[in-house]
C-alpha cells in the first residue's frame, strides 16, 4: 500500500487535536493510552451503533454497574437483559450482545480475543466492531470506519461515488491514513471529527484540524459530501394491539426471540403488514385509542391501532399479568411504551 506524504500529515495533524480536544467518555482511556478493559470498549461500540453517544451513556452506566465483567453479563437472564436494553433500539444487538459474552466466557475463559479475525470470529461482531476493539482495547493496527469516519474520509478526498458503492473506495483511503502506532487514538479521533466538527449539515470547516487537507473544503459545498444514492420509499403497515386489564394488572407476552423486537416482553398484537388480522385475542368489549401509534423501523413504518378492555380470563398462548402501576419496569420496547401512554391517557 503506498503511503504519500499528505496521509501521514493527515494523521499527525489529527493526532495532535485529539491529545487537545479529545471528548471524555465513560468507556475511553485518556489519549495516549490504550484501554485496559477490552469489555468495556466493546459493550460501549456494540451499544453506539446507530444511537447517539448521549443516549448510550445513561445505558452504559446502568449496565457496567449490574454487569461490571463479560463474565457478570454472560450468566444474566435472558428476560433482565432484554429490558435493560429496552428504549435502545435494534434489539437483535442486545440478543447478540449475550450470546457473544456467552461465547467469551465458554470458550475464551473470559477474556477477549486480542485480534480482528479472533473479534470477528465471536457471535454477533462484524467487521467494524472487531476493528474497533482490536484497535481502541489492544492497540492493534485496524481501520476503524463508521458512519462518521466515512463522512470525514469522503470529505478529504472529495469521493465523487454515491455510497452505498463508494464504502469500498472510502475503507482503501481510511486504510491509507491509518497510522501504524496510535492506531485506536486515530480511530476514535475520526469518530470525534465527524461528530463535533465534520458533522453531516453545516460542518465546521474553519477550525478543522485537516481544512488544509481536504478535497472538499476547495469545493462550494463540502457538506455535499458523501454522495448519496436516493432514498427508497418506506413501505407503511399496519397492526393492532390489545390492552387487557383485570384487577390494575394488564396482560403482557414475550415476542418471539426471532424477528423483530425479539424476546422483548410486549402487549399482544397482530402480524405488520398491508391487511393485518384485527381479530382480539379474546371477546370482551373493546375500545380503540382515537389515534393510531405510529412507529417508525428501519425499513418500513408502522400505524398501530391500540384496543383496551377489562377481561375476566387470560387469553390462550403464554403470558403474565403484570401490575400497571410498575409497567415501566417491564422493559417494553418504545413501540409498546407509547402503546401503553396512549391507553393511559384515554
Amino acid at each position: 500500500m503506498r503511503v504519500e506524504g499528505r496521509d501521514i500529515k493527515i494523521a499527525s495533524d489529527l493526532l495532535a487535536h485529539y491529545d487537545v480536544h479529545a471528548r471524555r467518555l465513560p468507556w475511553r482511556a485518556p489519549p495516549g493510552a490504550n484501554a485496559t478493559d477490552p469489555y468495556r470498549v466493546w459493550l460501549s461500540e456494540v451499544m453506539l451503533q446507530q444511537t447517539t453517544v448521549a443516549a448510550v451513556g445513561p445505558y452504559f452506566a446502568k449496565f457496567t454497574q449490574r454487569w461490571p465483567t463479560v463474565g457478570d453479563l454472560a450468566a444474566s437472564e435472558d428476560a433482565d437483559l432484554m429490558a435493560a436494553w429496552a428504549g435502545l433500539g435494534y434489539y437483535a444487538r442486545a440478543r447478540n450482545l449475550l450470546e457473544c459474552a456467552r461465547a467469551v466466557v465458554r470458550d475464551h475463559g473470559g477474556d477477549f480475543p486480542d485480534t480482528e479475525d479472533g473479534l470477528r470470529a465471536l457471535p454477533g461482531v462484524g467487521t467494524y466492531t472487531a476493528a474497533a476493539v482490536a484497535a481502541i482495547a489492544f492497540g492493534r493496527r485496524a481501520v476503524v470506519v463508521d458512519a462518521n469516519v466515512e463522512r470525514v474520509v469522503a470529505r478529504l478526498f472529495a469521493i465523487e461515488t454515491p455510497l452505498p458503492a463508494a464504502r469500498p473506495e472510502i475503507r482503501e483511503a481510511a486504510d491509507r491514513i491509518t497510522p501504524d502506532a496510535r492506531a485506536g487514538d486515530f480511530a476514535q479521533a475520526m469518530m470525534d471529527l465527524g461528530a463535533t466538527i465534520c458533522t453531516a449539515r453545516n460542518p465546521a470547516c474553519g477550525i478543522c484540524p485537516l481544512r488544509e487537507d481536504c478535497d472538499a473544503v476547495l469545493t462550494a459545498d463540502p457538506a455535499a459530501y458523501p454522495v448519496k444514492a436516493p432514498k427508497k420509499v418506506k413501505p407503511h403497515r399496519l397492526g393492532h394491539a390489545w390492552w387487557m386489564e383485570r384487577d390494575d394488572h394488564v396482560w403482557l407476552i414475550r415476542r418471539p426471540d426471532k424477528g423483530l423486537l425479539g424476546g422483548m416482553r410486549a402487549l399482544p398484537s397482530s402480524d405488520w403488514s398491508a391487511a393485518p388480522d384485527g381479530t382480539p385475542p379474546i371477546a370482551a368489549r373493546w375500545s380503540a385509542i382515537a389515534e393510531p401509534v405510529v412507529h417508525v423501523f428501519t425499513h418500513f413504518s408502522l400505524a398501530l391501532s391500540v384496543h383496551h378492555a377489562h377481561v375476566k380470563d387470560a387469553p390462550a398462548g403464554e403470558g403474565e399479568w403484570w401490575p400497571i402501576a410498575r409497567i415501566e419496569e417491564a422493559g417494553l420496547p418504545t413501540l409498546f411504551a407509547r402503546a401503553v401512554a396512549a391507553v393511559r391517557k384515554e
